[in-house]
């Protein structure tokens, strides 16, 4: 038998799984880590807890699934968007912190990029119509603008996937997809850096990691030194699996337009693969993992998904933590079974999810999160019950951005499938039927495939015959109906209190300022 790995390295946690060629899950581990949040918005994070994660987590499968090293034939890496990537020196070293995804500090440079070129040329060089801080190019801007010492040492940025890849291989890469999802400086239509907007951003062509490959590829092998460490053959097979959200589409057997999926981990990516790009509505459009040149990912989603339930648990269910400490049932499900005989709407609940602003389809760093609604008969359990539906309103909203009819059902992946409550009531508030993975792997999976694919030991066909999903999920006619008005009221929120979110930020700002001790530079 022949087997391989997929790793996936997540905003907080690093997983690998350990698969044979027919699809069967051997062994699996998760390396969980921080966020650095040293400001409001700012989100970062050193490039060593990654890599020590990818190690750790594919150290452990190879021991934990018993299998020989030679029949290890080859291991595919994915990774969370990396928003600037990891910035590193001549001697591939990191300079500072990667800014991720999640952080929303540049402000001004978006503001720059809006007044200097034209939307109209970035939709039609990269296919996004919006320019927010949310996209790499804005971050990779506010290093050059804020931190000019950093900049000079600077050779180029590589996604934190590309970054582990170096570290087990010695090669430079990048796929389509983490150059796509840069956003300002990838050409959709040639599938090479755009050296037009790199010049009209300032930014070194040479900054720009080559080559530029397909998530199919194989880019290097494991170096002698990475494979004592990882108990793998020297020289086993690399696939760089692209940004984990392409992946896990591929995981759901994903290989032709037109199915739509959420993965749902800390943030929400929901998305649409097509054969061209959604224009006009907002989405983030980037090459999808296979077939990058002829297939592209058209995605939305909650910058906060998983994340708001996290901070939740974290900040009030100590209870919850106490008790799993001891032994107990998991803090999530703990909180799920108290939630469980909650009304649609929360008794009069309605969270907005906007913890770190929002990105697609809202497009605001100023966008706070907020329940509305709170009485004296309200508990715990009633708060996390509205948690969990905001969520589900911020897959209807994104569901709805594409503007086109999903089928018979949508898929959603994810630590949220663990509820089959939350799963019932994401098809309740959406209207569509449900179907989720049978193995909670998401990304690892797609890893997994594309490896197979890169190296040859797998087709499309074979892994077609993977039962890889679950039955279907009907959402309950009634609850939708319910469900129809409370989410309008969600929308309706948003743009009654936009206003008043630029107001907080702004006289937030303005206080800081004020209460600075004089003759202290902020």
């Amino acid at each position: 038998m022949q087997y391989l790995i997929g790793t996936d390295i997540g905003t907080s946690g690093t997983k690998s799984i350990l698969m044979d060629t027919t699809g069967k899950l051997l062994a699996q581990d998760l390396e969980e880590y921080d966020v650095l949040t040293p400001k409001p918005l700012w989100a970062e994070q050193w490039p060593d807890v990654w890599v020590k994660g990818v190690k750790d987590s594919i150290r452990a499968v190879v021991k934990e699934s018993g299998v020989s090293p030679d029949d290890i034939k080859g291991i595919g890496i994915s990774g969370l968007y990396g928003g600037s990537g990891v910035p590193v020196d001549a001697d591939m070293k990191p300079v500072r912190p990667d800014l991720i995804w999640m952080d929303r500090r540049a402000q001004e440079e978006t503001e720059w990029v809006k007044s200097h070129i034209s939307t109209e040329k970035l939709t039609e060089i990269t296919g996004d119509d919006v320019v927010d801080p949310y996209y790499g190019y804005t971050k990779i801007l506010w290093i050059k603008n804020h931190e000019p010492e950093n900049w000079r040492k600077i050779r180029m940025f590589l996604p934190p996937s590309n970054f582990a890849i170096y570290q087990l291989t010695g090669a430079v890469c990048i796929d389509h997809t983490a150059a796509g999802n840069l956003g300002g400086l990838y050409d959709i239509n040639t599938h090479t850096w755009s050296k037009e907007l790199l010049k009209d951003m300032g930014i070194p062509e040479s900054m720009m990691p080559e080559p530029i490959v397909d998530s199919t590829t194989i880019v290097g092998g494991i170096t002698k030194e990475a494979a004592a460490d990882l108990g793998v053959n020297e020289g086993t097979p690399v696939v760089s699996g692209g940004v984990d959200v392409g992946a896990a589409n591929v995981g759901m057997g994903v290989f032709e337009p037109g199915r739509y999926v959420a993965a749902i981990g800390s943030s929400m990516n929901a998305a649409l693969v097509s054969k061209d790009p959604i224009k006009g509505q907002g989405l983030i459009v980037w090459p999808y993992p296979y077939k990058s040149e002829n297939l592209v990912y058209n995605f939305s989603g909650s910058a906060t998904a998983g994340a708001i339930t996290k901070w939740f648990r974290d900040n009030l269910g100590e209870k919850e933590v106490a008790e799993q400490e001891n032994g107990g049932d998991n803090a999530y499900v703990a909180l799920g079974k108290e939630a469980h005989d909650i009304s649609v709407g929360s008794d009069g609940l309605v969270v907005l999810p906007y913890f770190m602003g929002e990105r697609a389809p809202v497009w605001n760093s100023d966008a706070k999160g907020m329940i509305f609604g709170l009485s004296l008969v309200h508990t715990k359990a009633h708060l996390f019950h509205a948690f969990q539906e905001a969520v589900c309103y911020a897959l209807r909203h994104s569901i709805e951005s594409t503007g086109r009819d999903l089928g018979d059902y949508i898929v959603i992946a994810g630590g949220v499938t663990n509820s089959p409550d939350w799963v019932q009531m994401f098809a309740d508030v959406t209207g569509y039927a449900v179907r989720t993975p049978i193995e909670n792997a998401e990304a690892n999976l797609g890893d997994v495939m594309l490896a197979g694919l890169g190296t040859g030991i797998l087709t499309v066909n074979d892994v077609q015959k993977w039962q890889v999903l679950g039955d279907k999920i009907e959402p309950n006619k009634r609850r939708h109906e319910a469900y129809n008005k409370f989410y309008k009221l969600y929308r309706q929120l948003y743009k009654d209190l936009e206003g008043d979110m630029h107001t907080l930020t702004q006289i937030t700002k303005e206080s800081e300022a004020l209460l600075q001790p004089e003759g202290s530079v902020k």
